[in-house]
């Protein structure tokens, strides 16, 4: 049996075991099918679902950390079980300790009877930052607090005991959401036969409930989830949840307060925004009237919502309910408001600021959890006093008795501990808590039957944060008859949902714009930098002077096609050439040097983890994969590029199943136009460059066959060009091939031909049948090197030996691509919506 080793320690509750050996009731059939499955089959679980999570792009990050930027959202397959009736009473606290924080938020930016009666002191409102006195008096409707979680424990006799509340912008629902599709599928039998609670009805309320805070109920609403980007630590739940709902997930800089309502810079223009479900901070919300220097949020937002415009959830100082010395004053508040106690007691606190709380808690300080009043001060962490030296706590001491206002002690509860799979395949009792999430309806608050666990890294760490290092399980409600499927939303969608093509935000635009140019340029450098390998290894092999000229012109194009200056053209650049295995390592290798492949791949991650919510699944495992391949992108020094020739190959792979996606299974709206118009600019402008640097000077005939050669394999076209010319390749059949052919599509034409036509599908509101200025130069570019004469293209001036008609022509299409792409940067990405003008009087 998989728990006769489990031990969990003594003097806690065990929510396994009720004593050693014997599981509790409601585990004894789960825990008779892991039994079946075994310590290996449970550990294949937990591989398949680590790779679900990592397929899925299920991350998180952790502030301050050079290793934390997408970490692995980390999932114990072994769930906590609650039984049904225990559950229902925990539900019933919860959401009597839910109306009643919404009755103090009502109060406290309403009437404030409660400092009128002289429940809370007035400094305890006054003097927090959380209060916010901009949002004083602004309406609120009947159940303000839509959201609420309430973080969990259980104590050594089994009660459950609230640690803190979560108010302003509560996480965790989309993780919790998460870990139950993939544990669903990795114990499918299991899932169905222990009947639990399905999470579906919560959305579901959660969504009704954002309709019905829209202040236009005569039309259907528009709710935007508002976040605080790539960089936050939960932004995968932001997409996962914009995408679940069915919203549009957008940045404070999506967002602009005009003619008294908020709208949404959409590409085809403003868009009214009824609802934000908000994932950024009260302070943050409006640099306007809260923080100033905020970049997070909306200019004007209070005001909208002042106005009756905008309804934000939870309501903008909602933060002040967070504060854990509120828990102090909360049975008095329930006495005061429902006549009663809360039923879920908060652990036990004691206020600095009164003389009898903090005589305690400087007496027993190395036995409490000290915490700021706001939670922000002691870098916004609890501080336990049993880890602390005798020099800390005298320091915690001191600061203590300087501002006692501002600190409160609790009482540290010894957590009670859940099952988690070692990795050895053995139970390992870790100390546990539980998330649980609530949400308002018309009278009452629905509570998720279920929520987020947390248990600590480590056996013996009382800390269960996963910013610690911590591991989440799923945690199922056992219900005693198999739950019916319900609603619509039982699948999660992958990707943009329809109707999403006239929500296409600026910021969205432009990250799907550079995420094909550096798509591109990677593919491009990788190609060029496999000619290079090539003819190296045949310069090495056969010492022939035109292979080494043929080498050295690669890797001057190398430089140029990277822009990496100086390179291989620079100051210095003889010996280079001469020597040239350390900069074609820094070329391959270096993450921190613009141009080279690290620093390009890195950017397209950067790009596509901001379009989370617009890369399909598929995409995104490509992605992972190439990020994976890209990290073995590593050469020491002395050691000889060419080995990392099999990577590269491995790159080039996933970088073309990338583009095969984008063109196959993508929807040809206005977010595809702009990422096909990027990778085709990109395309241009780099064969360009390649043309450019290589068949612009003259040659030795030799050198030069084989610089064509190099050219045609860089294009793709080297099959094409054997297969229709059995001689050595030729220079005007190559520049017909690399330039004029339309059937090629690696040819400049082709390129040109498609920016043209997604310039002129691009959203423009002129309306005066002129060509816009991003088309304009694409048209002047086509047209130019439609009427080339590849003859005279050919030609080499005997004074300076260069192909001048040739340098001329590609030097001229090189300003028109830099110029259209400068043009659509300022129509579409710098926010120029004058255009779009928004009437004054607020109901444009």
């Amino acid at each position: 049996m998989l728990h006769d080793r489990y031990a969990p320690p003594e003097g806690v509750y065990d929510e396994l075991c009720q004593s050693p050996g014997s599981p509790r009731p409601h585990w004894a059939g789960v825990m008779e099918s892991m039994d079946a499955v075994g310590r290996d089959g449970l550990l294949a679980r937990a591989a398949e679902a680590r790779r679900l999570l990592r397929e899925n792009g299920v991350t998180y990050n952790v502030y301050s950390d050079p290793q934390g930027t997408e970490r692995p959202w980390p999932l114990d397959p072994v769930p906590l079980l609650m039984d049904s009736s225990e559950w229902a009473g925990i539900e019933t606290g919860l959401v009597q300790r839910a109306e009643l924080l919404n009755l103090v938020l009502k109060d406290l930016y309403g009437p404030r009877n409660l400092l009128r009666q002289g429940i809370l002191p007035p400094e305890l409102v006054f003097g927090q930052r959380s209060f916010l006195h901009a949002c004083d008096g602004l309406p609120l409707p009947d159940h303000a607090l839509t959201l609420y979680a309430s973080d969990l424990a259980r104590g050594p006799d089994g009660q459950m005991w609230v640690l803190g509340d979560r108010t302003q912008a509560p996480s965790g629902a989309g993780y919790a959401l998460e870990n139950r599709v993939v544990l669903s599928r990795v114990f499918p039998s299991l899932y169905r036969q222990a009947g639990v609670h399905r999470l579906t009805g919560f959305f579901q309320a959660l969504r009704t409930r954002l309709a019905a805070l829209s202040p236009r109920q005569d039309t259907e609403p528009r709710v935007v989830l508002l976040s605080p980007g790539p960089l936050n630590e939960t932004w995968f739940e932001h997409v996962y949840l914009a995408g679940y709902l069915g919203y549009t997930l957008v940045q404070g800089e999506d967002l602009i307060f005009s003619g008294g309502r908020v709208w949404l810079r959409s590409l085809s223009g403003p868009e009214p925004v009824d609802v934000i479900l908000r994932r950024v901070d009260d302070l943050f919300c409006d640099p306007l009237e809260l923080q100033q220097d905020s970049r997070l949020g909306v200019a004007g937002l209070v005001e909208a919502v002042r106005r009756g415009r905008a309804a934000v959830a939870n309501p903008l100082g909602s933060g002040l309910l967070e504060s854990p010395v509120l828990s102090v004053f909360l049975p008095a508040i329930g006495r005061y408001f429902l006549g009663q106690e809360p039923q879920l007691p908060s652990v036990t606190t004691w206020w600095c600021g009164e003389r009898q709380g903090r005589e305690h808690v400087l007496a027993h300080l190395d036995r409490l959890v000290v915490r700021t009043v706001d939670g922000r001060g002691e870098g916004g962490r609890p501080v336990f006093g049993a880890l602390l030296s005798a020099a800390e706590l005298e320091a915690l001491r001191a600061r203590v008795r300087a501002r006692p206002e501002r600190y409160v002690g609790q009482e540290q509860i010894a957590l009670s501990t859940a099952p988690v799979l070692a990795g050895n395949g053995v139970f390992e009792a870790r100390h546990a808590a539980v998330r649980a999430f609530l949400c308002a309806r018309e009278d009452d608050y629905v509570v998720m039957p279920g929520g987020l666990t947390r248990v600590a890294g480590r056996a013996g760490d009382m800390v269960v944060s996963n910013q610690e290092g911590g591991l989440s399980k799923d945690t199922w409600v056992l219900s005693s008859e198999p739950e019916p499927v319900s609603g619509p939303l039982t699948a999660i969608p992958e990707g943009p949902v329809a109707g999403m093509q006239a929500s296409l935000p600026s910021r969205v635009a432009e990250n799907l714009f550079w995420m094909g140019r550096y798509a591109e340029r990677a593919e491009g450098t990788v190609r060029l930098l496999r000619s290079v390998f090539k003819r190296r290894r045949l310069a090495r092999e056969l010492s022939a002077p035109y292979e080494q000229a043929a080498l050295e012109a690669l890797l001057r194009s190398l430089t140029h096609l990277t822009t990496c200056y100086p390179g291989f053209v620079g100051q210095g650049a003889q010996a280079r050439l001469e020597a040239p295995e350390a900069e074609l390592r820094a070329l391959i290798t270096d993450p921190e040097r613009p141009g080279t492949l690290r620093y390009t791949l890195n950017a397209l991650f950067q790009s596509a983890y901001a379009l989370r919510d617009r890369v399909s699944g598929d995409s995104w495992r490509v992605l992972a994969a190439l990020r994976d391949q890209s990290r073995s992108l590593v050469c020491a020094p002395g050691s000889d590029p060419e080995e990392l020739r099999d990577p590269l190959d491995e790159v080039i792979t996933r970088l073309l199943a990338l583009a095969g996606l984008a063109q196959e299974s993508t929807l040809r709206q206005t977010g595809w136009l702009f990422l096909d118009t990027g990778r085709r600019l990109e395309r241009a402008q780099l064969s360009v460059n390649l043309l450019r640097a290589t068949l612009v000077a003259g040659h030795e005939f030799t050198t030069e066959g084989l610089l064509m050669e190099a050219v045609l394999a860089w294009g793709e076209s080297l099959a094409a060009y054997r297969t229709g010319h059995r001689s050595a390749p030729e220079m005007r059949r190559v520049l017909d091939l690399m330039l004029l052919e339309v059937t090629n599509p690696r040819a400049l034409v082709f390129q040109l031909e498609r920016l043209e036509e997604h310039a002129r599908a691009l959203p423009d509101t002129a309306g005066d049948g002129r060509l816009s200025p991003v088309t304009r130069p694409l048209t002047e570019a086509l047209m130019s090197l439609r009427l080339a004469d590849t003859g005279a293209l050919c030609r080499v001036t005997a004074d300076s030996g260069m192909r001048g008609e040739l340098d001329q022509l590609l030097a001229r299409q090189s300003h028109l691509l830099h110029q259209a792409a400068e043009a659509l940067v300022a129509r579409y990405f710098a926010f120029a919506h004058s255009q779009h003008p928004l009437d004054p009087g607020g109901d444009a």
